[in-house]
């Protein structure tokens, strides 16, 4: 049986030009994709297995009017950060750019429902039900990785992640930060792919 030679393994930046685009959302579906499968794992493994009480939607209203506000709230503050930060303080390589630059407004849509639901479910529905909002939304903030370079992006992915723990505490529904996570995400992609159509 041949030796698996550890010492050949090395970690290296990944330059985002050197990705093309099939790679890019090949990268972004596995990734989600394994996000959901791990989730539901721990959801598995938890004492609290019932996920649909988590995905409860006894009031739509508040639902909507808790996931909405939350979102508007996140844009507003991101967009004062783009008039008022220096660029490169925003800086995430270029990834957002390139993943919603030429996207049809369908495909962000997807991108975006996609990333809200598997996210959620496991910080959400499954890491902050075993550590709480304020670890889980450390997590959250490093495995956003390539905002770690800048204490702003990192404070914001925290703070975000903070609010959509405490909202989903508040509406005791998971739907209320998939659907702010899908809200912030879905307008950030229609802001990167139509400003660059008016350039």
């Amino acid at each position: 049986m041949k030796k698996w030679d550890w010492k050949q393994i090395r970690l290296r930046k990944v330059d985002i030009s050197a990705i093309d685009d099939r790679m890019l959302l090949i990268n972004l579906y596995v990734t989600q994709a394994l996000t959901l499968i791990i989730g539901m794992i721990v959801l598995f493994f938890q004492h609290n297995r019932d996920i649909f009480a988590r995905l409860r939607f006894d009031d739509p209203k508040e639902i909507v009017l808790w996931g909405a506000c939350f979102a508007a709230v996140v844009l507003i503050a991101d967009l004062l950060i783009a008039r008022f930060v220096p660029e490169e303080v925003g800086d995430d390589g270029g990834v957002n750019d390139m993943l919603f630059r030429n996207r049809p407004l369908w495909h962000i849509a997807v991108i975006s429902l996609v990333v809200a639901i598997c996210e959620e479910l496991l910080f959400r529905g499954a890491v902050q039900h075993a550590f709480g909002p304020y670890w889980t939304s450390i997590l959250f903030a490093a495995i956003h990785i390539r905002y770690l370079r800048h204490w702003l992006m990192t404070g914001l992915v925290f703070s975000i992640s903070y609010g959509l723990g405490w909202i989903y505490i508040r509406t005791g529904s998971l739907w209320t930060p998939i659907l702010a996570h899908f809200m912030i995400d879905f307008v950030m992609g229609c802001i990167i792919r139509y400003r660059r159509d008016n350039k």
